[in-house]
């Protein structure tokens, strides 16, 4: 068994100094902040699911949930401003296009904090 002396008592971490430390890219805390909100609605996690399979409207995307058309379009709003889908315009149409980028940068951030906690647990084994 190794004894560990500290020379200075360990800072507590607050969310700014983790995310800092562990963060060397530059994805912003807002664009995180505004994509973890916008997954967080079971809602708008299966909207994004169902465009996984290839663009959309906004009536197609709306036929599965048991809520009116304003509604959806409120958390497309969501999603769109956090960056996760784009609307266009064709014709009368307006498909909804998935935009990978956010969720990429989100599963960057989670990965290193994955890799901690593997190196962690594994350091409590040996």
């Amino acid at each position: 068994m190794r004894r560990v002396i500290l020379t200075r008592p360990p800072r507590p971490y607050t969310n700014h100094s983790l995310f800092n430390r562990s963060v060397h890219h530059t994805v912003s805390p807002d664009r995180l902040n505004s994509t973890f909100a916008a997954l967080a609605d079971p809602t708008r996690r299966a909207i994004l699911a169902r465009l996984a399979a290839g663009n959309a409207s906004v009536t197609k995307l709306a036929r599965p949930f048991d809520m009116s058309l304003p509604a959806i379009s409120k958390h497309l709003k969501v999603l769109e401003r956090a960056g996760l889908i784009t609307r266009g315009r064709e014709a009368q149409w307006r498909p909804c296009r998935l935009q990978t980028r956010p969720l990429k940068e989100a599963v960057d951030w989670l990965e290193r904090y994955r890799r901690f906690w593997d190196q962690t647990f594994d350091r409590l084994d040996a």
